[in-house]
């Protein structure tokens, strides 16, 4: 396969489907020139298998003929010659990827000037401060991009002579002041590199095309991809395109421009433009930019074509485009063009009115395509003005919307102050479930360590409360947290902290609210529709207020109601005299006390989801989770400030503490070692479910039992339930058809699958626990190694936050397949964070799962996220 093509070649396929080979923006360059037959500078797309040559072992067998070969077609096209001292033929050099990478890699202009081809260009234009300026552009670009020379040595060149003459901005430099931040830019140059600027135009053309393949790797490229989930094997193209110039007077500009309003997405043009400019003048921010509505005024005739372009690209495109042109000297080329990028509200009006524009007519399938699920967080949850602080550091974006408040690092000052009615961050190491009322109080949660699927993480996601976690670079004290570069943040002091971005800011930086658009109900109930039928949405949700929002939200059912939460706050006393117990009888007491509190949690989580199914899970946690830490006790105990309970809450929390609890006696292991838990917990269930029926409601109960791995364990604690319901229930069992399955987290459990459904109805795959035994990772821990692995390309993403296909999610499709070959009627869902995740959600969907489950407010973008999997499956 040829490494070079040229924008005009002809493909068998249309060129945009050619991403994958040249990228987007060769693509899209190929598809105005070839197909659109727009007015755009000839060029020509060297392709990502060269990159992925270069990358893997260096510069590729003959690329440099090919290369050679597409630059003369260039001058025999254009009459003109690379680097020629008499007129000179330019070219851009810029990066492509398959995805839009906005800003991550390198461009250099003006290629092909020197110190003889400038003054050509001068005479050819008769406008010697036009070149002058185009050569210091490629001096500064190209210094700085290729050979490495930092950026402040050219701009502090520049600033010193606008100073000196006395220029407000670039368009102001004289002929001779630009001649002297020439040589001022060469000088910089060959001090910093030993070597003089390259003037060989070749040799400038094969600097630049290895300094955008390099650019692929270029720290800012490799998180951006991490944000994205990006794979790095993509590489980049190069696009090589001769240059037309906007900077040649007060006849020539450029802009940069949407079909529609990007922020809005109201059907109306939108952009800016510049005057005697070239395109990086314009995204750079250094000049101020005129709105696009400006260049009807200045140039009338380029901006009825320009709109009428517009009108093209999108009945060819069927979406809102972003584009890039330039006016050389009143003749509009079209640089680029590329699907725009939105904001939530702005995706969300766009979908609907494309389905209702005389031009494009989308069908719904087509529309909720234009949507993503990120869009929806933006209109459901707040988020942070645009900011020009510098952030104290970043963590994980473990859930999203912003909080602003004052810094509190413990649990009590942070509900006390609440209380007293201050906003408050609660900021922790990690918490747990000692923290709960803390985390309620508070507006947002930050913690050092920890990740997507940690304890701050998970509870956060459920309320719907903004978290960063896993800030690794702060150091988090007991009443303050200091920075990577020493600034110390006390507690009182407000900060910022963005949970859909992982930014942390000192200080108040302002909230956006966001109302969600009409818009959005249309989309969903679009998205409904296509998945009714083939992949149910339901939520995680523990208390009736959960319920009801998650109802609210359009959730189909409860897929994980964690009982270990009605366990805390003020029930937490109850739960250690359980713990502390002496004797049977004062267990039974405790139990007895509990039921009471989980049948009323029970029966008002029935009512909120009447009709819909509640699978309801056992005890999962291990029970050192809900005394004190032995550590704290001990401290307290040598201070001798032990309250007068702490002696047998030190003894408790000694004699459960563990040095592995997440693979100790937890799940099911704990409902063994005390049946009387379990036992009680089904009881409260099953009372609560005849209070509804008697009440006239429609409850529709499963019962979950966790942490299951073998078909013995799972045989003894199923006849468990089953006789505490005939018990309860009596001849009225069979009334209320209480289902009894499992929670599938254990890498055996999978496996063995086809031996469990024997006696499972159902099987529900915790993905977090499944992942963490997978992988042999503690989720609460392994933040840090993680962070390093995916640096080094060793993981691709967190494998917490989107499913590991090759690994845990080949035990899920194993666990699938032999639990079906046992019962063929066997319902299966995902209840693991995986289950608001839009690229698990495809994965699920195209295994078969029934339902995946996920916190309350990831409901509508799991909702559609499922239909989105549906429609992609459908497609050829």
């Amino acid at each position: 396969m040829a490494l070079v093509y040229a924008f005009d070649f002809p493909h068998d396929a249309s060129p945009r489907a050619l991403g994958e080979l040249l990228g987007g923006k060769g693509a899209n360059l190929a598809e105005m020139t070839s197909v659109l037959r727009l007015p755009v500078p000839p060029g020509f797309t060297i392709t990502t298998d060269a990159c992925r040559e270069y990358l893997a072992s260096g510069w590729p067998s003959g690329l440099d003929g090919a290369v050679a070969e597409h630059v003369e077609r260039l001058e025999v096209a254009l009459g003109k010659r690379l680097g020629d001292a008499g007129d000179p033929l330019l070219v851009s050099v810029r990066s492509g990827a398959k995805f839009s990478m906005p800003g991550m890699m390198d461009t250099v202009l003006n290629l092909g000037l020197n110190d003889r081809s400038v003054e050509g260009l001068a005479t050819q234009t008769g406008d010697e401060r036009f070149a002058l300026d185009s050569y210091r552009r490629l001096v500064s670009m190209y210094g700085r991009i290729v050979l490495g020379v930092p950026a402040d040595h050219f701009d502090l060149q520049l600033d010193e002579v606008k100073a000196r003459v006395g220029a407000s901005d670039d368009g102001q430099l004289t002929a001779d002041a630009l001649a002297d931040i020439v040589q001022a830019h060469l000088r910089a140059v060959e001090a910093f590199t030993g070597e003089p600027f390259p003037q060989d135009p070749a040799t400038q053309l094969r600097g630049a095309i290895e300094a955008v393949f390099r650019s692929w790797l270029a720290p800012r490229a490799v998180r951006y991809r991490r944000r994205e989930q990006i794979p790095d094997d993509l590489g980049t193209a190069v696009n090589v395109q001769a240059m037309v110039f906007g900077n040649r007077g007060d006849d020539s500009g450029t802009g940069v421009a949407f079909t529609r309003d990007p922020s809005t997405g109201e059907p109306e043009p939108y952009g800016d433009f510049l005057v005697n400019a070239q395109g990086e003048d314009v995204v750079a921010g250094t000049r101020n930019t005129l709105p696009l509505a400006a260049m009807a005024e200045r140039f009338p005739s380029q901006h009825a074509q320009l709109l009428e372009i517009f009108d093209r690209l999108e009945r060819h495109y069927r979406d809102m485009l972003d584009t890039e042109f330039t006016i050389e000297q009143g003749t509009l080329w079209m640089l680029q063009v590329r699907v725009g990028k939105r904001t939530g509200a702005a995706a969300l009006r766009i979908a609907v009115d494309l389905t209702t524009d005389p031009r494009l007519r989308l069908s719904p399938r087509e529309a909720i395509l234009r949507v993503r699920p990120e869009h929806l967080d933006q209109v459901l949850h707040p988020h942070l003005q645009r900011t020009r602080a510098t952030p104290l550091g970043t963590g994980v974006p473990a859930s999203p919307g912003a909080a602003v408040g004052c810094a509190y690092f413990d649990p009590d000052r942070a509900a006390d102050a609440a209380d007293r009615g201050e906003r408050v961050v609660l900021v922790r190491p990690e918490t747990s479930p000692e923290d709960v009322h803390g985390m309620i109080a508070a507006e947002g949660i930050l913690t050092s360590r920890g990740g997507m699927a940690s304890h701050a993480a998970v509870v956060a996601r459920g309320w719907g409360k903004p978290a960063v976690c896993g800030a690794e670079s702060l150091t988090v004290g007991p009443d303050s947290f200091t920075t990577a570069d020493g600034t110390v943040v006390h507690e009182g002091d407000t900060i910022s902290i963005d949970g859909s971005t992982g930014v942390i800011y000192l200080g108040e930086v302002g909230l956006v609210e966001t109302e969600p658009p009409p818009e959005l109900e249309v989309v969903l109930g679009w998205a409904d529709e296509l998945r009714a039928g083939r992949l149910g949405v339901r939520a995680n949700a523990d208390t009736p207020d959960d319920a009801a929002r998650a109802r609210a939200f359009g959730a189909e059912g409860i897929g994980l109601c964690r009982t270990e939460h009605m366990f805390l706050g003020e029930r937490l006393p109850v739960v250690r005299r359980m713990i502390l117990a002496d004797t049977p009888d004062e267990e039974a007491a405790a139990l007895a006390e509990l039921l009471e509190v989980q049948r009323a949690d029970f029966v008002a989580l029935l009512e909120a989801m009447d009709g819909l199914p509640v699978t309801v899970r056992l005890l999962d946690p291990p029970l050192h989770e809900f005394l004190p830490s032995v550590d704290e006790l001990l401290v307290q105990q040598a201070r001798g400030l032990l309250p007068p309970e702490g002696e047998a809450l030190l003894a408790a929390a000694s004699r459960w503490r563990e040095q592995n609890p997440m693979l100790g006696t937890r799940g099911v292991r704990l409902g063994i070692v005390k049946a009387g838990l379990y036992r009680m917990q089904v009881r409260a269930l099953v009372e609560a479910a005849l209070v509804r029926r008697d009440a006239g409601g429609d409850p529709k109960v499963e019962v979950m039992i966790p942490l299951v791995s073998t078909l013995a364990e799972l045989e003894l604690t199923r006849q468990w339930v089953l006789d505490e319901v005939v018990q309860v229930a009596g001849e009225r069992a069979a009334e209320l058809g209480v289902l009894v399955g499992t929670m599938i987290e254990t890498p055996r459990a999978a496996l063995r699958a086809g031996e469990l459904a024997q006696v499972a109805e159902f099987f529900s795959f915790g993905t977090n626990d499944l992942t963490q035994m997978t992988f042999g990772f503690s989720r609460d821990d392994v933040a840090p190694v993680l962070e390093r692995y995916l640096e080094e390309g060793l993981l691709t993403v967190d494998p917490f936050a989107s499913i590991d296909e090759p690994g845990v999610g080949e035990l899920v499709r194993t666990g699938v397949e032999r639990g079906r070959l046992t019962r063929p009627d066997l319902k299966t869902g995902v209840c693991g964070e995986h289950g608001g995740d839009p690229r698990s959600i495809a994965f699920f969907e195209s295994i078969g799962i029934d339902y995946v489950s996920c916190s309350p407010f990831r409901v509508p973008g799991a909702r559609l996220a499922a239909a989105q999997a549906v429609v992609a499956r459908a497609e050829p």
